[in-house]
């Protein structure tokens, strides 16, 4: 009775003692863990401030895309510019779209001309103007206004202002062709095209396509270019 309230003949369950060398080891490489996560999400920060940083700036962060079957450059309107901006910056591409359109047409005209006896300078000289023209117009003005639409930027809006109004005096100028290079033939313009109809009536045509070109380019970009400034003023 006396032993077996003492608990003597009794068989107790056998308990495994956790060494404290293991539970110092458990402790530790969750010490380690935490501070592995902590400085994870760290990195995961530093990472988005400089993605931020970076499209605050106006660079693209994504791979060129346009045009789609030779991508050169990055152009993703629908995903990058805001939704109220979008139809203005379309009509600004449409634009820069136009010019390119007016140069590459100035080309084929005046190729024509230098075939039929217009002389191979002016046929030179188009082509200066659409490799400088194509390119330059998308640096200096459109592609301004681009990320002046995407980070609000008053610095960008006014380099966009100050090109474009160039690229308009441009237009003009080629619109009109007056005589002071090689009599005006190298560009598609109204004096040009009466110069060239009484001796060639194929290259005049195709003068006054050109000269046409040219004046709805014109048009469109005072129309852009108001637009422009009245979203510019609306947002100061």
């Amino acid at each position: 009775m006396i032993a077996s309230t003492l608990g003597f003949g009794q068989k107790h369950d056998a308990t495994d003692d956790v060494p404290l060398d293991s539970m110092n080891g458990s402790n530790k490489k969750q010490k380690e863990l935490a501070t592995w996560e902590a400085d994870l999400q760290r990195r995961e920060r530093d990472i988005k401030r400089r993605e931020d940083a970076v499209a605050g700036a106006g660079v693209p962060t994504d791979d060129r895309n346009w045009p789609p079957f030779f991508p050169i450059i990055h152009h993703d309107i629908a995903n990058e510019i805001p939704a109220h901006s979008q139809r203005l910056q379309y009509l600004a591409f449409a634009s820069w779209l136009g010019i390119v359109f007016c140069l590459a047409f100035n080309v084929l005209a005046v190729t024509i001309c230098w075939i039929k006896g217009g002389g191979v300078k002016i046929f030179f000289l188009a082509v200066i103007y659409a490799l400088m023209g194509c390119p330059l117009s998308y640096i200096l003005w459109y592609r301004p206004l681009y990320n002046a639409m995407r980070t609000d930027s008053a610095l960008k809006f006014g380099w966009f202002f100050m090109f474009y109004l160039f690229h308009i005096g441009f237009c003009i100028l080629a619109a009109i062709a007056p005589p002071i290079v090689f009599q005006g033939l190298s560009l598609t313009g109204i004096l040009a095209a009466i110069d060239v109809f009484s001796d060639h009536v194929l290259v005049g045509i195709f003068y006054l396509i050109g000269f046409g070109f040219f004046c709805l380019e014109v048009l469109l970009s005072l129309w852009v270019l108001q637009k422009v400034y009245m979203y510019f003023r609306g947002h100061k």
